[in-house]
């Protein structure tokens, strides 16, 4: 297959029919080629992409020997984005190195041939280009973006358990000099088009997307060439400073993750480390380095992660004629604020009302660093600050699409409000609550119409979490939900459409973990190695910690709902003494300076481990129950709840997924294991 695909990429003795790209030459002897990908939302490149934009290369090598073509022009046929990348879904058909190895030779030597093109390769951007699609744009000759902000670069690839393999790593390293281009590859972070080009990926702005064709045509007739980085950042790639400099990256990125746990970033830091003062060097060995980390199964699970949150998007569906605009959200507390905040930050203009003009005004001020973050110029950031309206009267209402309750949780006074609100509300308008352990059943009992009901739990914070469930009370018409998803995707989040049940999916499989592990400290375990134990797991901080965070307040509500905390435990001793974690100061820890005080503790690897994978079981077991009583529709969609929701290590691909690895591994015969 790999020497078939070789063959392809290379072939020039037949003019090729494209069905993902278009090509033509104008009148001036420019070459445009056109990737719009056939029945796809976007841009990805897979073998047939690559196999067509091979037979465009060779088009263009043999009008460049005859001097009839001028210059090339790579642009794509999709209104929102440039290229999304490689195809990931061609990954999982990769069982060895060898396999990886063999089918990135050709695409390298496409590169390769890109870049050596006799006449001007231009790169002409507009939105998300990403992973592949920088790579290949990195070996164009220039590139140029729109300054909008749908543009943005990036490598993602470590978020995937792997780094660039089609020598985007030399070509980055190049053009904007090891210190950024090296945080780019680790960090997997989004890059505006603005700040890409005074890092050197990107050689020239224009104003919108219609401008690019002109930009091209006169990039490609003046000849420009993107300048690589300057000497002084050229230097930090050569000895003594590359090693500082690894040193430097090495400490950072562990402190953010556990090398066991996501090797890939350690293995790219490991690569600059060997080769980064050689360009050919490095081009040589970046492969032996990108195909053992392809097939690992940290990349095969990291993969299916990516592909759940694409699950929980599908959940919204695509053509729906309800659009949300504008949200009014009642109840102005940390949860209700955050949740106008974040979709001001999302573009929609929000009213907050509450009983409380101070309570308003604190809750909107609050929000001043979601904003910030978001809104980088002086003008954007007043207009969505413009879009924040302090609402006490309510008179949004009649204008939202959607209304969200996040006030305090009593049946009754929820039932009061939705009731009042009934008769004011659009047609159209969604209807939710906020509600984290009250029946969505219970509260639309009042109402004259209680199929328009629907639960919308946010998780704190707000802006951090990625998960919202959207929840489906027995009485909630299904058109209901699915504008709540609708909203939860317009808005940036991840939807996961939920029966109405004690605490939904997310906190009801939550809690049994969290509550067994208190109880370990009732039987005299250390809470240090319980937290220490749990992130050996994977998991992002251990329960003790976790309920510190939440609120041990927050905890023992949730455990009396769920029927999991007894009378008289050591969380109840602790919430009645006022000690209720974080946000007073002590709990279970003394928090200083917003930290846990954990002293050291020095436990074995070994022993954390088979400890981790014990702490785990409560957590897995009621995953277990919550897809045998249909809280969600799938062990697909209970995996992602639990990952985006808890976050469960990802690099195991979720709880369900992770005990059917392990059932999986243990009935492999002998003779196969070997």
């Amino acid at each position: 297959m790999a020497h078939e695909t070789e063959a392809a990429l290379g072939d020039t003795a037949t003019t090729p029919v494209f069905r993902d790209w278009r090509y033509s030459v104008d009148l001036e002897g420019i070459g445009w080629a056109v990737f719009d990908r056939e029945g796809q939302s976007a841009n990805a490149l897979g073998t047939r992409p690559l196999e067509e934009l091979a037979a465009i290369v060779a088009l263009a090598e043999e009008g460049a020997r005859a001097r009839t073509l001028t210059g090339l022009v790579i642009i794509s046929g999709k209104e929102k984005g440039f290229i999304v990348g490689a195809d990931i879904n061609e990954f999982d058909g990769f069982t060895s190195e060898f396999e990886v190895i063999e089918r990135l030779r050709p695409v390298l030597a496409l590169f390769d041939r890109i870049e050596n093109l006799p006449v001007p390769v231009v790169a002409a951007i507009h939105g998300v280009c990403v992973g592949g699609g920088l790579e290949l744009a990195l070996a164009c000759h220039y590139r140029i973006a729109t300054r909008d902000e749908k543009t943005r670069v990036g490598f993602p690839e470590v978020k995937l358990g792997i780094f660039p393999g089609w020598h985007g790593t030399v070509r980055s390293i190049r053009q904007a000099g090891p210190v950024a281009a090296m945080q780019a590859m680790l960090t997997g972070s989004m890059i505006g088009a603005s700040r890409a080009r005074g890092m050197g990926l990107i050689d020239q702005l224009v104003a919108s997307p219609d401008m690019l064709r002109w930009a091209a045509r006169k990039a490609i007739l003046q000849k420009r060439k993107a300048k690589p980085a300057g000497l002084a950042k050229s230097l930090l790639a050569r000895w003594p400073a590359r090693t500082l400099l690894v040193k430097k990256m090495r400490d950072a990125t562990a402190k953010k993750v556990r090398e066991d746990h996501y090797p890939s970033p350690f293995r790219l830091i490991d690569l600059f480390e060997l080769h980064g003062g050689d360009p050919e060097a490095l081009k040589a060995a970046e492969t032996r380095y990108f195909a053992p980390l392809l097939v690992s199964d940290t990349s095969r699970n990291l993969r299916r992660v990516f592909k759940l949150s694409e699950l929980l998007k599908a959940q919204a569906p695509k053509k729906q004629a309800w659009r949300p605009l504008r949200v009014h959200v009642i109840g102005a507390g940390t949860m209700g604020a955050d949740i106008a905040g974040w979709c001001v930050a999302n573009g929609m203009e929000a009213t907050l009302q509450d009983l409380s003009d101070e309570v308003i005004a604190k809750g909107i001020k609050a929000q001043g660093r979601v904003l910030k973050r978001r809104f980088k110029t002086k003008a954007a950031l007043a207009a969505a600050k413009a879009r924040l309206i302090a609402d006490a009267a309510g008179d949004g209402i009649v204008h939202a699409d959607v209304i969200i309750e996040a006030i305090v949780e009593r049946l009754d006074v929820k039932q009061e409000l939705f009731k009042s609100l009934e008769g004011r509300i659009k047609p159209d308008a969604l209807l939710a609550t906020n509600t984290s352990s009250l029946e969505i059943e219970a509260i639309a009992e009042p109402l004259a119409d209680p199929g328009r009901l629907i639960g919308i739990h946010f998780f704190n914070p707000v802006a951090q979490m990625p998960l919202v469930e959207v929840v489906r009370g027995a009485q909630s018409r299904e058109e209901e939900v699915l504008k709540g998803a609708t909203f939860v995707t317009a808005i940036g989040k991840f939807p996961l459409i939920t029966k109405s049940v004690p605490g939904f999916l997310v906190n009801r499989v939550l809690a049994p973990y969290m509550m067994e592990a208190m109880a370990r400290i009732e039987k005299g375990e250390e809470k240090e190695r319980i937290d220490e134990a749990a992130r050996a797991f994977g998991m992002p901080m251990g329960p003790i910690e976790l309920a510190d965070t939440v609120g041990l307040d927050v905890c023992a509500h949730v455990g009396r709902i769920l029927g999991l905390s007894p009378e008289g435990s050591h969380l109840d001793r602790l919430v009645a003494a006022k000690k209720l974690g974080k946000k007073t100061g002590e709990g279970f820890y003394v928090w200083k300076d917003g930290k846990p005080d954990k002293g050291f503790k020095d436990y074995t690897p070994l022993e954390l481990e088979r400890f981790g994978r014990i702490l785990i079981e409560p957590l897995i077991r009621e995953s277990e129950r919550a897809l045998a009583d249909g809280v969600v529709e799938s062990a697909d969609l209970v995996d992602a709840g639990v990952i985006f929701g808890t976050g469960f290590a990802p690099f195991r691909g979720g709880p369900l997924h992770y005990k059917a690895s392990l059932e999986a591994r243990d009935t492999v015969p002998a003779e196969a294991a070997e």
